[in-house]
């Protein structure tokens, strides 16, 4: 492991080995733990070749901290249309170029051991909400029977392999997705097939049941999670780590995240405003620019304007769940979550 991370964490998302418009030496400064990146887009280019002769996925990016790699069971759900799923594995038509490519549990392990990731996420079968029934059966007994087989493929002690929970907004079938994983003893779980779909209010009451079918002294982590409600609101409901592309993709399109909100920098109301993005914010970019410049670099199609903001985002999130722990740690978590939800 290339590193301890404390939890809560957030995990900013390096699909393609690379945070984007982000150094290693901008997210180490924005209090980054640990970054998120993806199996199959890793897959598709570079390539294992080329990882491999760069000394796997740390060095390719410079980056010595932990890294989490998705197992591409995201893209089951996401290029529905490029991908045939059958029991032993799926074959997708690549979104690059159209050829083919065959993912099976056993594969997939392999190649995130390859690349000397910290924590690798087995095969899964995430679904769009609402769903049937037969859907989210199939589902269920797909990823259960692919968390078995990935635990067996295992053969390096250094990656940690984190099993999926599925089952939609189904509750006896997450309790039994869950059940079947738990028993299987991995080091880790994830709430998987949520944020796909359903109401916010629908993600936290099934976030919040899902955390309790799975063991308190071991992480479990909600995927695709990224805003500041929504992170407190599943702190709350037990979960420990999150990871989402909604900092870094609101960073490029010009809309700054604070802990009371969130706004369009390209808007009038900011052309004169020199006030920094968010006062209570001790990033390098609140202590050295202001709203007018940052206005200004978006209105101009400057560069920096999104990679300024996209900094900033991540340092907001990372900085919530730093003073989260603390509050933990104290035993003034509901004092905290309540002035940060403004209950």
């Amino acid at each position: 492991m290339h590193g301890a991370v404390e939890t809560p964490a957030f995990m900013p998302v390096g699909t393609a080995g690379t945070v984007k418009g982000l150094t290693p030496d901008d997210l180490r400064a924005a209090h980054s733990q640990i970054i998120l990146a993806n199996t199959y887009h890793l897959w598709l280019r570079p390539g294992l070749d080329v990882l491999v002769a760069a000394g796997g996925l740390h060095q390719f990016m410079a980056w010595d901290g932990p890294i989490l790699t998705d197992s591409g069971g995201f893209q089951v759900f996401s290029l529905q249309a490029l991908r045939e799923l059958d029991d032993d594995g799926v074959t997708f038509a690549s979104h690059l170029d159209g050829s083919r490519l065959r993912f099976t549990p056993e594969n997939v392990i392999a190649f995130q051991e390859t690349i000397g990731v910290d924590v690798a996420m087995v095969l899964d079968v995430c679904v769009q909400l609402p769903a049937e029934p037969e859907t989210l059966r199939r589902s269920v007994e797909l990823t259960t029977a692919w968390a078995e087989r990935s635990a067996r493929a295992r053969s390096r002690d250094e990656t940690s392999v984190f099993a999926i929970m599925q089952g939609g907004l189904d509750r006896k079938m997450r309790a039994q997705s869950a059940k079947a994983i738990v028993a299987l003893d991995f080091p880790g779980y994830a709430i998987g097939g949520l944020s796909v779909g359903e109401s916010r209010a629908e993600m936290y009451e099934l976030a919040r049941y899902c955390a309790e079918l799975l063991p308190e002294n071991k992480p479990r982590y909600l995927m695709g999670v990224g805003t500041v409600r929504d992170v407190i609101t599943a702190v709350d409901c037990g979960i420990d780590m999150f990871d989402c592309v909604y900092p870094t993709r609101c960073g490029r399109t010009g809309r700054a995240m604070t802990r009371t909100g969130e706004f369009a920098i390209r808007n009038a109301a900011y052309v004169h405003d020199f006030a920094p993005v968010d006062a209570q914010c001790g990033c390098f970019v609140c202590k050295t620019f202001t709203r007018a410049y940052l206005a200004h670099l978006f209105r101009s199609n400057e560069m920096l304007g999104p990679r300024l903001l996209s900094y900033h985002n991540v340092y907001v999130l990372n900085d919530l769940m730093r003073d989260a722990r603390t509050a933990i740690e104290a035993g003034s978590w509901q004092e905290f979550r309540d002035s940060v939800l403004h209950v």
